[in-house]
């Protein structure tokens, strides 16, 4: 069982999900506990698989692929089926894999309308197998296919079981990705023709740099940030995400949140900064002016919410504001503080998600104006969504505050090449952004869960904390406080694979 999983652990990881949804469609619709079961049992076997991966992965050579398969696919384009994990992609991808199958325990009696279990279920697979294939995959081709696998059931998942403007939102989230990748695979198809005709991401990684000019880097670098930027999504281009969070069903929107929006920042790290790194250095101080502009706008359309998934949705465009800060200082330190935010950025929106959609359900409304007295009618929800504010304005303890506090530490030494000027700047900008989630955050916190109950409320049995929210709740929250408090459990596996591709970017002679 060992040497199966050693050289199918990676290929079990990302079609056994797929495999769990066409075995959901041939169950018969009327059989709703056994379509449950088998997408739990799906859920929790590829899990399995990554927590196997976890054990037996070399954690001293975290910067060197392992586990990889390399054969042959669309030969006639150089294409091949090359999959691997390193330090950077084996959090994520075991992060993919764990909300998926909390994703699906929460669902197990909070299915939205019009109830379609047996759809629903398969969406999450689906998408479990695009995300997972997304951060394994080792070619453009096969990222790209992957990349854009998430693209149709997220649409699904809005347009059929979202909010009252589901069609706007799944089709604004549609467009928009749509547009980014189209420029995304023109930049590949640049990069095949211009540096050696391979879509092979390590060999592009070790040639790329010496085979292009500057301006054809700089080019083919705009069209990979606007794929990026886009799926992130950076200030100017997340006017889809707050729509499609406020529209999405709970476990949508948690989803999108957790693990979606870091495709966009992975491809970054993956594929944009150490196949381009001279085009990097012409980018970054670019990127870090959206990131911190992110924060800032984030952070103020938090303030002018009334609903409080849309509250979320705003604060997800200023946390991942600090993740784009970290990646574009190009430093060890910056980019391995980005991926630990990408991993906290999961865990506690990704909850925050949960409890927004509990509230909602409960109160027939997620309208800030009419809520309050959480405390009161329902501690433990109202307890635990205190304890995720705090987590998220980036409470030291918690795992918010290893996402945000060296992000902002990291812009004080960029890399070499790099205005330390600018980007001072920028750490003061951020660092104000901190203060502002800390404002909007506790205002929430205060008209939802202090107080009395509001008086259409009043008499309304408003029941806590359940068996399934429990189940898919407590290991997020155990989670949030342990990386908090052990932040090297995810800093040691990301350190070596980050230090290559900081090496890469400081070779270039800046």
């Amino acid at each position: 069982m060992n040497d199966i999983l050693v050289h199918w652990g990676l290929s079990l990881a990302i079609f056994l999900p797929i495999a769990g949804a066409a075995l959901l469609l041939l169950i018969p619709k009327e059989n709703e506990l056994f379509i449950k079961q088998v997408a739990l049992a799906t859920t929790i076997v590829t899990a399995g698989v990554g927590a196997w991966l976890l054990v037996n992965f070399d954690y001293d050579r975290t910067g060197k692929l392992q586990f990889s398969v390399n054969k042959e696919w669309i030969e006639i384009i150089n294409s091949r089926y090359h999959v691997g994990i390193d330090g950077l992609s084996l959090p994520l991808v075991v992060l993919s894999m764990f909300i998926c199958v909390l994703c699906v325990i929460y669902s197990w009696d909070h299915f939205p309308e019009p109830h379609n279990p047996k759809a629903f279920l398969a969406l999450i697979l689906l998408l479990e197998t695009g995300m997972n294939g997304t951060f394994i995959a080792q070619d453009l081709i096969l990222f790209f296919v992957f990349f854009e696998l998430v693209l149709l059931p997220m649409y699904f998942m809005i347009g059929v079981w979202g909010g009252a403007n589901r069609q706007y939102a799944s089709i604004k989230f549609f467009l928009f990705t749509l547009f980014g990748s189209a420029l995304m695979i023109l930049g590949f198809l640049a990069l095949y023709f211009r540096a050696g005709r391979t879509f092979d991401i390590p060999t592009l990684v070790a040639t790329a740099g010496d085979l292009l000019p500057h301006n054809t880097e700089v080019w083919i670098f705009a069209a990979l940030f606007m794929g990026f930027a886009i799926k992130v999504p950076m200030f100017p281009f997340h006017t889809w995400l707050p729509d499609a969070h406020t529209e999405a069903p709970t476990v949508g929107s948690v989803i999108l949140a957790a693990i979606l929006l870091k495709l966009g920042t992975y491809g970054f790290v993956r594929i944009a900064l150490p196949i381009l790194p001279d085009a990097a250095h012409t980018w970054a101080p670019w990127i870090g002016l959206l990131a911190v502009i992110g924060i800032i706008y984030g952070a103020l359309g938090c303030l002018a919410q009334k609903d409080l998934k849309r509250l979320i949705a705003f604060s997800s465009v200023a946390h991942m504001g600090f993740v784009m800060l970290g990646i574009s200082t190009l430093t060890s330190f910056g980019i391995n503080a980005a991926v630990f935010g990408m991993i906290a950025h999961g865990l506690i929106t990704g909850m925050l998600f949960f409890a927004a959609g509990s509230i909602g359900e409960r109160y027939g409304t997620r309208e800030i104006n009419r809520l309050g007295g959480l405390l009161i009618q329902a501690p433990k929800l109202g307890w635990i969504l205190g304890f995720l504010c705090m987590a998220s304005l980036g409470l030291p303890g918690l795992a918010g505050f290893w996402g945000e506090f060296p992000a902002i530490l990291s812009a004080f030494n960029p890399a070499a090449g790099l205005s330390v000027d600018t980007f001072r700047v920028y750490m003061v900008i951020a660092a104000i952004g901190t203060v502002l989630a800390a404002g909007y955050l506790l205002w929430m916190f205060q008209r939802v869960a202090f107080g009395a109950p509001k008086d259409e409320f009043v008499d309304a049995h408003i029941h806590d904390v359940h068996g399934p929210e429990w189940i898919a709740w407590t290991p997020m929250l155990v989670l949030i406080l342990v990386l908090g408090v052990l932040p090297s459990l995810i800093f040691k596996m990301t350190d070596g694979a980050v230090t290559d591709i900081a090496r890469t970017l400081a070779s270039i002679g800046h």
